[in-house]
């Protein structure tokens, strides 16, 4: 049975805490992450992607054998309609984690580990590109570290980095915290490059505007300070130590982008663990319900009233404004942590639950 976990940083937080934090040598949101003007539209190649510190990669050909690290890349692959060249992933998705259109596609993908895929294992598999969504992982020890790009390249495999999620921290990143989608969107530009699907990766960054310019313009009225605060609580990171998403995550984005405040969005990490006592002096005016799908809709369902009842019953939660007022939104973690066009549909989401005459859900 393949594991109820999604894929990408988020997962792996919740098993390792601070380890999945983006690799040291990472780059900015955009910074130096850009496809190269020799990428031509239509399908031209080559192509030239750059790494997090700027290293520029040459893509000759269209690839024809995938390995994703994840599902997340797993999904922007098939959203792109290379899905059919991919011959495996690490991190394979459960039951309901795939949007409903390639969950079918998804399914079939060959699971090469449940979690990282082990380094000999990816060399073996005959890939010609591997996507990645980390990065290197030092806490994780040595299998967090890979394949080195020499290792990679003496058997015929290229290496493309998701920067939204891998180069979102290290000395290169950019300074300040994430507000827009800018870099979720260039993903989705690259491996349409990459991949000679940039017409439909166009499409697929183009509806993710739509939503977003949508909600921009809805919310642009409401003054900074009266936007509520907002607390992502991620429930499978564990409830002894909360772990919080600061301003270098793709969700200080999506909570901004949707009309509210990250209560964290001043620590400059993308993840990092706080006490609940941080989280008290906070006193968000929302709190999302942040569980990972587990891969049902009753399965998901107990998963969220656990969650409910834990800052219910428990005693440093159960007066804070967002419990006593009942505002506990029930969004999966994973469209809200992880890089992805499903990004934007929960901007929509939060942004009607918080602002309900302003933004309507599914408009």
């Amino acid at each position: 049975m393949r594991p109820r976990v999604f894929c990408g940083i988020a997962a792996a937080v919740a098993l390792f805490a601070t380890a999945c934090t983006s690799g040291g040598d990472g780059g900015g949101d955009t910074a130096g992450g850009g496809v190269s003007a020799s990428a031509g539209a239509g399908g031209a190649f080559p192509v030239k992607v750059a790494d997090c510190a700027g290293k520029e990669t040459t893509v000759k050909q269209a690839p024809q054998r995938i390995v994703t690290s994840d599902a997340a890349a797993l999904e922007m692959l098939l959203q792109l309609g290379a899905g059919a060249r991919v011959v495996g992933t690490g991190f394979p998705p459960g039951k309901g984690s795939l949007s409903a259109a390639v969950a079918e596609q998804g399914a079939k993908v060959p699971a090469l580990g449940d979690t990282l895929i082990p380094k000999e294992k990816l060399l073996g598999s005959g890939a010609d590109l591997y996507v990645d969504t980390f990065g290197p992982m030092p806490g994780m020890g040595a299998a967090g570290a890979g394949p080195s790009e020499e290792e990679l390249k003496a058997v015929g495999i290229q290496h493309v980095l998701l920067l939204s999620t891998a180069c979102a921290t290290g000395p290169k990143a950019a300074q300040g915290p994430r507000t827009d989608l800018a870099a979720v969107e260039e993903d989705v530009r690259r491996l349409g490059a990459v991949t000679g699907t940039a017409a439909r990766a166009e499409e697929l960054v183009g509806a993710m505007e739509k939503q977003i310019t949508e909600v921009k313009n809805a919310t642009a009225g409401v003054p900074e300070a009266q936007r509520p605060g907002y607390f992502l609580f991620d429930f499978d990171a564990g409830t002894k130590q909360p772990m919080a998403v600061c301003g270098k995550q793709v969700a200080n984005a999506v909570i901004t982008l949707a009309g509210a405040r990250n209560v964290f969005a001043d620590c400059d990490a993308d993840f990092r663990p706080v006490s609940w006592e941080d989280v008290v002096a906070k006193n968000p005016d929302w709190i999302q319900l942040a569980v990972r799908n587990r891969g049902g809709e009753e399965e998901n369902r107990k998963a969220f009233d656990e969650a409910e009842a834990f800052l219910k019953g428990f005693p440093a939660t159960q007066g804070l404004k967002a419990v006593q007022e009942g505002h506990l939104l029930r969004i999966g973690s994973e469209v809200t942590t992880i890089a992805g066009t499903r990004n934007a549909d929960t901007v929509r989401q939060i942004a009607a639950a918080l602002h309900p005459t302003l933004v309507k859900n599914g408009q």
